[in-house]
């Protein structure tokens, strides 16, 4: 992952530059308004950057010298936001092979009994969102991103919606997402200690320049 973008928003000017060259998880951290929602928009591609490069694994997404804007949908990237944001009329199996439906092809042999079975969710499966917890429709959010076979999952503060308790039973669920199936977390949050419990590659951030980087 390679990110280098500058972007005018409203009164925050964002100029961020930095790199990861491993399958790890990689935490965006600092206050509201830090800029890290739109870090994780630009890569995404649903913001475009005033200027930079986006490279993941070593696929160009964006690049203002070049004219390269590829569209969301052609980024191969999976999203998890604040709230699951299922589809309410699809049940949770439905939902799951949504993802799938995605992105046919795969470069990481993701099976769907394996997501399943490793956020613990094969009960739910004839269930509607509407009947789950918050804790379940965000174990499924994370399963429809994965089973989309993406370059990148990008997780924009997914557990903020959860009280402590919830909190810590999703931790784990991220951690063995990212050591299972081997494919790159760009992570927010605010909240360092759910990010120091997730990876020790953590940029901080503050009115939209980084800070500081902590390596392991």
């Amino acid at each position: 992952m390679r990110v280098n973008v500058q972007r005018q928003q409203g009164t925050c000017n964002i100029d961020v530059a930095f790199q990861s060259d491993e399958n790890g998880i990689t935490a965006l951290f600092g206050p509201s308004g830090a800029g890290k929602s739109s870090i994780i928009n630009m890569v995404a591609g649903l913001q475009k950057p005033d200027s930079g490069k986006i490279y993941i694994c070593g696929r160009c997404l964006f690049d203002s010298e070049c004219g390269v804007n590829l569209p969301p949908d052609k980024r191969n990237v999976g999203y998890v936001f604040q709230e699951g944001l299922l589809f309410p009329h699809l049940s949770v199996k439905g939902n799951l092979l949504y993802g799938r439906r995605l992105n046919q092809s795969s470069d990481h042999g993701i099976d769907f009994d394996q997501v399943v079975n490793l956020l613990g969710i094969p009960h739910l499966l004839s269930r509607k969102p509407k009947s789950l917890s918050g804790g379940e429709k965000q174990r499924v959010a994370f399963g429809r991103a994965v089973l989309s076979n993406p370059n990148i999952l990008l997780m924009d503060e997914p557990l903020a919606s959860l009280d402590d308790a919830r909190k810590e039973e999703m931790l784990p669920f991220i951690k063995d997402l990212n050591t299972r199936f081997r494919i790159p977390i760009l992570y927010v949050s605010h909240s360092f200690e759910e990010i120091r419990t997730l990876t020790n590659h953590i940029i901080k951030l503050a009115h939209g320049k980084i800070v500081e980087i902590a390596e392991a």
